[in-house]
Parts: C-alpha cells; structure tokens; sequence
C-alpha cells in the first residue's frame, strides 16, 4: 500500500457518498496549490490525467 493510499481512502470514506461538479474540484485543486505551492507540479499532473482520461493517445 502506497502512502497516499490512506488520503485516497479517508476521502472515499469521507466523501464517498458526495456529489461534486469538475468545477468544484478544480477549485480545491487550485485553493491547495494556493496554500501548497511545492505540489504545483503534482497537482498539474493530475489535473492533466483526469482531463484526458477517456484519451486513447495519452
């Protein structure tokens, strides 16, 4: 198990049951960059991966 397993799974438990628009989730993302700017880049990439996500190239 990875580490960020536990943060995905508290968010599963926490949230699971939640029904969030893209631009909700956006706006978490950007507001942790905001207070986190050292996972900038992380959080690019995951941004980037879940809007191509359906991408057959990517």
């Amino acid at each position: 198990m990875y580490f960020t397993d536990r943060g995905i799974e508290e968010l599963e438990q926490r949230r699971g049951e939640d029904e969030v628009t893209l631009a909700w989730l956006a706006d978490r993302m950007r507001a942790f960059v905001d207070t986190h700017p050292e996972f900038e880049t992380a959080v690019e990439r995951l941004a980037t991966f879940l809007a191509r996500d359906d991408d057959p190239d990517d």
